[in-house]
């Protein structure tokens, strides 16, 4: 019987768990353009300031900020990142989304939030 409700509990969770993407706001007074690297798919958008996009590349992706390939960022999919300063800014991640009220699974906010390391 304990066997039974442990499946049923697995079988809930995996159905109703929600799938997560990276979220990106530019949170800078000028437009950003962003090409977006999804394995072999590329798009491209532009950010105005205050913008955001969210539910993109939920397997994860390579972000690049302008046309350098030098201002690329690997993302794994889960990330809520910002554009500040022309830099792109770890938030946090939206796996926290799904935590209990009252509960948080995300460090307090810090007085500057830490770059995102640029990928290699």
């Amino acid at each position: 019987m304990h066997l039974r409700i442990s499946l049923l509990s697995l079988i809930y969770l995996t159905v109703s768990g929600t799938a997560h993407a990276v979220s990106v706001t530019n949170r800078d007074d000028k437009d950003h353009k962003l090409t977006i690297v999804e394995g072999d798919t590329k798009q491209e958008k532009v950010l105005k300031p205050a913008e955001a996009i969210a539910d993109i590349c939920p397997k994860g992706c390579v972000i690049r900020l302008g046309d350098s390939e030098n201002d690329e960022y690997e993302l794994e999919g889960t990330e809520v990142v910002s554009i500040e300063d022309g830099y792109l800014y770890y938030d946090g991640s939206d796996v926290g989304s799904e935590t209990a009220p009252g509960s948080s699974t995300q460090p307090p906010p810090s007085s500057k939030p830490t770059p995102a390391p640029p990928s290699k």
